[in-house]
């Protein structure tokens, strides 16, 4: 009897980096994401805001300072992770730096995506691609941070 066994996307191998094991249409699906984000990243909506999140909710004028000093630091941050996943969207190993950017990419493009859809906790949503999508990187997701804790 074979016994059949379900491959991890992502493993992470004796060397210490990390094995990307994605069919062609799943790299396809993902080499989008940084491009769109990058262009989410100019809009001003709710979706946009859930990556900046206020640190002074209760007093407007600590906000405004802090989003002065802090939202283009944040944002070059995320840029570059966006970056990173572009360049390596093609790659069969990343290190833990690469895969790290593939994991703020991912976790951008899902809240953009979650709150666009208002998603709420434990909520399955319907059977739109939207939803397909916001539950494959939310899979995705996990994935990536159970290697990345050695698992």
């Amino acid at each position: 009897m074979r016994s059949w066994v379900l491959r991890r996307p992502v493993r992470r191998s004796r060397s210490g980096r990390y094995q990307l094991h994605l069919s062609s249409d799943e790299r396809q699906l993902l080499r989008s994401l940084p491009e769109q984000l990058n262009a989410v990243l100019l809009e001003d909506d709710a979706s946009v805001r859930r990556l900046f999140p206020p640190a002074y909710a209760d007093d407007p004028e600590r906000e405004a300072e802090y989003q002065g000093l802090m939202r283009e630091d944040l944002l070059s941050r995320r840029r570059a992770a966006h970056e990173i996943m572009a360049r390596t969207i093609d790659a069969s190993d990343l290190d833990a730096e690469e895969l790290n950017a593939w994991l703020a990419t991912l976790n951008d493009f899902r809240l953009v995506l979650g709150t666009r859809l208002d998603v709420r906790e434990d909520d399955m949503g319907d059977d739109t691609p939207a939803y397909a999508l916001y539950h494959y990187l939310t899979y995705l997701e996990e994935v990536v941070v159970e290697a990345l804790a050695g698992g």
